[in-house]
């Protein structure tokens, strides 16, 4: 099983200049991982169009094939929206870098059914160019979607070139168990997110919060487990969202949970201390505040990779 990495795990690097897509190419090689998959979504300070990637200029994407070759490394791409047009382009990028997988999602800044409704006909439009080129795509149980919604989805286009994209995470905020949206999603499965959480309550509200891989409630060695058994993958990626927190996206029992308080959905302690940062600034920090959550994403990523690289040991060799 190879392990890669998702540049959203140095999100606040790249959003505050201090790592660019070759740094984290280098980055990924030294950890010991074997490939990476590239955010291309606009946020702050980064390129609108092509996120973490920088530029879709024909020398540039040169340049990043050529690093990610020299490294031996796997690419895949990160992107969102069903929109044909916008995927025509994303695949095209994709093939002039080397990535064969491409992650997408239907839902954008909340539950949408008509979006979810209509991915399955857009899909199809661009199932030939994903057939010529022999690129995946790769639809998320993003947050807003259960796993049932994706399956459905994979199935009503068909096609051996369409697939899933299990984040192991993300059925939180859907009130799914994470356990039960992975075994679901993992015979359909052609990339991954593998990351951790615990439920926090900011003020009155609680929120679903990232932390390094293996110290939070999921229970990943048993995810990690069922991928490897119940799948055909042959790649797992990390994606070390801390720090981060997110809201709950559906109603309680959308995913089958009803309430917080056992399992995955534990109440834990925040992971700082609330009069030195608040949950909401925890994505974004400013000033002094920056150098500190910094340094704990640097530590949670080599924390995560640590951890998912013994899971690796234990199951795969």
């Amino acid at each position: 099983m190879k392990i890669g990495l998702e540049t959203e795990s140095y999100h606040l690097l790249f959003q505050n200049g201090r790592m660019d897509i070759f740094g984290f190419i280098k980055k990924t090689a030294e950890l010991g991982m074997d490939g990476v998959m590239i955010n291309i979504i606009k946020d702050k300070n980064l390129d609108p169009n092509w996120g973490t990637l920088g530029s879709a200029e024909p020398k540039h994407l040169e340049q990043v094939r050529d690093e990610i070759r020299k490294y031996g490394l796997f690419a895949e791409i990160d992107t969102r929206t069903t929109d044909p047009e916008h995927l025509t382009k994303i695949i095209e990028v994709a093939h002039k870098i080397g990535a064969d997988v491409i992650r997408t999602y239907c839902c954008i800044g909340g539950y949408n059914k008509e979006a979810l409704e209509k991915a399955p006909e857009e899909i199809k439009k661009i199932v030939p160019l994903l057939t010529k080129y022999r690129i995946k795509l790769a639809v998320e149980n993003h947050e807003e979607e259960i796993a049932d919604e994706v399956i459905d989805i994979i199935k009503k286009v068909n096609s051996p070139w369409v697939g899933a994209h299990c984040d192991i995470g993300n059925s939180m905020m859907a009130w799914e168990e994470p356990i039960d949206a992975v075994r679901k999603l993992a015979p359909y499965a052609f990339t991954t997110h593998f990351k951790d959480h615990i439920i926090i309550k900011d003020e009155d509200k609680y929120m679903v919060c990232g932390v390094p891989a293996g110290t939070g409630n999921i229970n990943t060695e048993e995810c990690f487990k069922i991928l490897v058994q119940e799948s055909k993958l042959t790649r797992i990626n990390i994606e070390m969202c801390y720090p981060y927190v997110a809201p709950f996206k559906r109603e309680p029992g959308t995913g089958g949970v009803k309430k917080v308080g056992e399992g995955a959905f534990k109440v834990e302690e925040l992971p700082f201390e609330y009069n030195v940062i608040k949950p909401k600034d925890y994505y974004y920090p400013e000033g002094d505040l920056l150098e500190m959550m910094i340094e704990a994403q640097e530590k949670g990523v080599e924390q995560s990779v640590k951890y998912v690289l013994a899971l690796r040991d234990k199951y795969c060799r």
